[in-house]
């Protein structure tokens, strides 16, 4: 695969492309804020040490017959385009995006370079955002620091989301995958496109946090993504997160991440009916969907978050096909953070933190007769409240120890290298005060690599240290495989015959990075056993 990757490089240099994206005149002065890619001109801004050009499309606008269809190519352009500003954010709720978006025309994304000039091509991230699979937007992560700390040149990407992304429906080609076929067109996108940023088109990183890693995970299970990423980041998320019910509401059931399509075709047929478009004919009834507004779409967008498998793009269960070793080999960075759930459990009870009492019936209903097993394991008297009690277990057993067991099906075919983002007080996420003592909650360690919404971190002077580390493991890992980062303690690769697999722990302050023993930490073994009944 490099080589054809390098070959590429070369007819570029052949061409007379430039970092700037263009061949300039003998003595002629490079424009830096312009980049000549595929589909024409892009002027962006050169500031404090980068360039960022936003708003390049790079698929055609799935609209009108063009909804739930493959992503096509993109229009080409002649005129310099505009790339100072975004592009729109794919359809939502007011949720991560505060005004919400009402646009299909939004299959955009964003580069982050650095502005300096290198003889030697730049390793490349793609950074696919979380939300859940219904929100969230790739110009809402500011990836300045990223890419001028680490030398990297990093693309942030939208992609369909909810009903937009992963519908579903008999005689409909592509169900349940839109939203992942957005995130590998963009990817192979980066690579006919890589070098006219000075990337290199045979390095690139697919990364990503929450969904956004459950995403990369099922890239790493899927044939179509076959040469279109040489190494994964998976931050809070992967291909056997799941849960048990009630762990985020009550009243949730039970389920994993990713759907068989044959569930989630009959949820569509349910959302037609529900949405008027009804009758035998499928080709009929997908016509009458196509021809509804947005409008009538978005109360849908929360139903369809589950990727689906038992497709062309997902043959089969990601989690199956990582335990089976049906994994493309690229080396693996995976972790999570060490109090995922305070987020949600902050809110569990009417916007309010989890009460003693909602506590003790929820303890009852998710566990039944092995209520005094899981007690046993996480005694109540052992937390300072009910909410912190809950967010410890379902944050194990939803989060730590389903990475924990993707990293270990991984590392028997790959380099893996497995974390624990571990600050006990990150900065907040949101401009609220916070209702309980949220610890490293989900999400947290993105004030590390990157701003957010528009927000630079308030950091101590050993939590910026800590971020500088990062961005360094994460460049490193980018760069070779391997988090190698200047003046940081060394990682070793996870290893699951080791005893226990090495995990490092990312903290602030003296010894704050350090190997933990996450299983028994987590209590892992107790949760494998438990699922195992």
């Amino acid at each position: 695969m490099r080589g054809k990757h390098q070959a590429a490089l070369a007819l570029v240099a052949a061409a007379g492309i430039g970092i700037g994206g263009c061949g300039t005149a003998a003595g002629a002065v490079p424009d830096d804020a312009l980049v000549h890619t595929e589909g024409g001109p892009v002027r962006g801004t050169v500031s404090g040490g980068v360039r960022t050009f936003q708003g390049i499309p790079y698929a055609a606008p799935p609209v009108g017959a063009l909804r739930w269809q493959d992503p096509k190519p993109a229009a080409h352009w002649t005129a310099e385009r505009d790339g100072t500003h975004p592009g729109s954010a794919c359809a939502q709720g007011p949720t991560e995006i505060p005004s919400g978006s009402k646009s299909e025309d939004c299959l955009y994304l964003n580069v982050t370079a650095p502005s300096h000039e290198s003889v030697k091509p730049k390793p490349v991230v793609v950074w696919i955002h979380g939300g859940g699979f219904f929100q969230g937007a790739g110009s809402n992560y500011d990836a300045r620091r990223l890419a001028e700390r680490g030398d990297l040149v990093v693309v942030t990407i939208n992609y369909r989301l909810g009903v937009f992304g992963f519908f579903g429906h008999p005689g409909l080609p592509g169900s349940g995958t839109f939203g992942l076929r957005d995130q590998q067109a963009a990817m192979a996108w980066v690579h006919r496109n890589a070098a006219r940023f000075g990337g290199d088109p045979g390095n690139v990183t697919v990364a990503g946090q929450s969904a956004g890693a459950i995403s990369a995970c099922a890239h790493l299970t899927s044939p179509a993504a076959t040469g279109l990423f040489d190494k994964a980041v998976l931050q809070s998320g992967s291909c056997a997160t799941s849960w048990l019910g009630n762990f985020e509401y009550r009243g949730q059931p039970a389920d994993a991440i990713y759907e068989p399509l044959p569930a989630l075709e009959a949820q569509g047929d349910k959302a037609a009916a529900e949405l008027g478009c009804t009758g035998t004919d499928n080709a009929a009834v997908l016509s009458c969907l196509r021809g509804l507004p947005v409008d009538a779409l978005l109360p849908q967008l929360g139903k369809f978050i589950q990727p689906a498998y038992g497709t062309p793009l997902l043959p089969e269960d990601p989690a199956t096909a990582v335990h089976s070793g049906r994994v493309h080999r690229v080396p693996v960075l995976s972790g999570n953070t060490h109090d995922e759930m305070t987020q949600s459990t902050s809110f569990y009870d009417a916007g309010e933190p989890m009460t003693e009492q909602t506590y003790q019936a929820v303890m009852s209903e998710t566990f039944g007769t092995d209520r005094a097993a899981v007690e046993a394991e996480y005694p109540r008297a052992a937390y300072d409240s009910a909410a912190l009690a809950w967010a410890a277990l379902t944050t194990d057993r939803k989060w730590a120890c389903t990475q924990y067991r993707t990293a270990g099906d991984l590392a028997r075919r790959v380099p893996v290298y497995q974390y624990e983002f571990a600050d006990p007080a990150p900065p907040l996420l949101s401009p609220l005060p916070p209702k309980m003592p949220m610890g490293a909650q989900h999400a947290s360690d993105l004030w590390s690599l990157f701003d957010l919404q528009g927000r630079a971190p308030e950091f101590t002077p050993e939590q910026q240290r800590l971020s500088d580390r990062m961005i360094g493991y994460w460049a490193g890992f980018a760069a070779s495989g391997v988090p190698r980062a200047p003046d940081a303690p060394s990682w070793s690769r996870f290893r699951p015959g080791a005893h226990p697999p090495y995990v490092q722990a990312l903290a602030p302050g003296a010894g704050g990075i350090h190997p933990v023993d996450l299983a028994t930490q987590d209590h892992c073994r107790f949760w494998a056993e438990f699922d195992a009944r």
